[in-house]
């Protein structure tokens, strides 16, 4: 069999929103980036062979790339379709200057050289080669942690003791239980009563009381997540086995739903049952810090924060549905929480980092950080800290020592809300003077892209309205930063759970400004007629001694807030 050899900086192994972000982000500010993924389509939970939607902070929404991500499915998936998804994540990682994407190439081996990976193997099984990759850092954003075992790096698996960091929400004793995995279904409706015929193998469940305290009517948003196995065996080894019995208790769910008793489905059709188990929790690494539940419920408070969390403490019951009690906790943490970068690189190998389901994190705290906008934004951060790193051929702990500013700036630079912290605003702009046709300007050097408990930090303009930074003498730019207003209070989700059949309709949010142009000293060098994102980041450089934003159009109506307009 052939082996190809590939050369990089920084190698990602593992194609979820997380590591997808870790590998975009590092591409994009230049680093020469190679992602190993061993499925057909990315996006891991969020893809179409397992179909979660996106979840993360209650009440904050996460920008960035995950942000950049469902506002382009909103604008192009206009009648949700996952293939139309699986497309757009493809897209992003595919057409990515820097950034070598190897699909259906599961990592096999790992080579050290000390305590550093020196390189990576897998095996592509549609073209049956070899895939070595060496590189000088790398991310295991494979949710499994495959290069734990293969590297020797510190992990945890299971729960740890009440006792060890004073989690009140933890179990007396610790074990190697974990929460399970769940092999979602989705549902069509039709205009008229359809059969179903359910296979011999399928389960049997004659009544209601084959699944207590689970909800299992049709609702907008009901994905049968409870369908839930595999917490008290191994979460890896044994995922075949429980996917077996999944899709056994999947039929004969639909089976029950159809067939016994008045469920309201009577015109509604089995349309997909995933085959691909989706995972909650396997191994986790450990870092510097292991951030626990103390920390989720009291807001985090990190002075190397690169992230943060805000789902509920979600722990589900090892038993999945088998187990007849609720099957999950839900406290909802007051505030967002902050991440600090000492959760994503690894204790003990020193050129390794990860991000996703499997960072340095407690069972009880992982329940709240394991959800994929969370695990998003913890790949965009594990993006910014290797390209500090690559700069100063250094280790990811003494980037993260030294340059941990330096991470944070870009981070926020480039859309990423870290809780308690502002964005540098720019020193030319910060100096210039700053006017609107309308409404008061100065928000925009808030260095605060959103509004927070009720404070608003942006300007507000109709179409024809303008802002204008008058610099007093001609001065050179190189970018110009503008961020609109995307209703991050808008329900996150960027697909739907069943298919109704009035169906959804997806769209730009209402909220943002359609078409803008930019004048330097009057002349225009800018013009957008059909924006549909919130951050937008322009390489524009120039001379000039005023650099105006003129609103040309909007979606909906009314005035539409900007959050940041900025040239460096």
């Amino acid at each position: 069999m052939k082996t190809i050899k590939h050369q990089a900086e920084f190698c990602v192994i593992g194609g979820g929103l997380a590591g997808m972000c870790a590998a975009i982000q590092a591409a994009r500010h230049g680093v020469k980036t190679v992602l190993m993924h061993e499925r057909p389509v990315l996006g891991g939970n969020a893809s179409s062979e397992i179909r979660m939607w996106i979840c993360g902070a209650t009440g904050c929404l996460e920008t960035g790339l995950v942000e950049e991500f469902r506002l382009e499915n909103l604008y192009r998936n206009t009648y949700p379709n996952f293939s139309v998804w699986d497309s757009i994540l493809y897209e992003k990682v595919k057409f990515q200057d820097n950034l070598t994407c190897i699909l259906n190439c599961s990592c096999q081996d790992a080579a050290m050289d000390g305590n550093k990976i020196k390189s990576v193997t897998g095996w592509q099984m549609t073209t049956q080669t070899f895939h070595e990759v060496e590189a000088a850092y790398f991310a295991d954003c494979s949710g499994d942690s495959i290069l734990a075992p293969l590297t020797g790096a510190e992990f945890r698996f299971g729960r740890e003791p009440r006792s060890e960091f004073n989690e009140s929400l933890a179990h007396e004793q610790g074990d190697r239980q974990t929460m399970g995995m769940s092999c979602l279904l989705q549902a069509r409706e039709t205009d008229s009563p359809k059969k179903f015929i359910p296979p011999k193998w399928a389960k049997h469940y004659p009544d209601d009381t084959s699944f207590p305290v689970r909800e299992h009517t049709f609702t907008k948003w009901q994905n049968f997540w409870w369908l839930e196995l595999g917490g008290d065996q191994d979460s890896i080894g044994d995922t075949e086995e429980v996917r077996d019995e999944l899709l056994k208790a999947a039929f004969g769910l639909w089976d029950h739903i159809k067939n016994h008793g008045d469920h309201g489905a009577d015109n509604w059709v089995l349309d997909w049952v995933g085959f691909l188990p989706g995972k909650r929790e396997s191994r986790r690494y450990v870092g510097d810090y292991i951030i626990n539940e103390n920390d989720v419920l009291s807001g985090g408070k990190f002075d190397d924060t690169i992230a943060y969390g805000g789902w509920p403490i979600d722990d589900h019951h090892p038993g999945g549905f088998r187990y007849f009690g609720p099957p999950n906790t839900h406290i909802q943490p007051k505030q967002p929480y902050g991440i600090p970068v000492r959760s994503i690189y690894s204790v003990n190998i020193d050129n390794l980092m990860f991000a996703g389901r499997n960072i340095s994190a407690s069972h009880t705290a992982l329940s709240s950080s394991r959800v994929m906008a969370t695990c998003a934004v913890l790949g965009q951060a594990v993006g910014a800290l290797v390209f500090f790193a690559a700069q100063a051929k250094t280790t990811p702990r003494e980037a993260a020592k030294t340059r941990i500013r330096d991470i944070q700036a870009m981070l926020m630079n480039d859309d990423c809300y870290l809780p308690g912290f502002k964005r540098p605003v720019s020193a030319l702009c910060a100096a210039a003077k700053l006017s609107a046709s309308s409404g008061d300007p100065e928000p925009l050097r808030s260095g605060t892209d959103r509004d927070i408990d009720g404070e608003v930090n942006a300007w507000s303009g109709c179409a024809g309205d303008s802002v204008e930074y008058d610099f007093g003498k001609e001065v050179s730019f190189r970018e110009v930063r503008i961020v609109f207003d995307s209703d991050l209070k808008r329900v996150p989700h960027n697909m739907v759970a069943n298919y109704f059949a009035e169906g959804a309709k997806y769209a730009p949010p209402e909220t943002l400004v359609k078409a803008f142009h930019l004048e330097a000293d009057g002349r225009e060098i800018y013009r957008e007629t059909n924006n549909y994102q919130r951050f937008i980041l322009l390489n524009l450089p120039g001379k000039a001694s005023k650099l105006r934003l003129v609103i040309d159009g909007v979606y909906g109506v009314g005035a539409k807030k900007v959050f940041s307009f900025e040239a460096e």
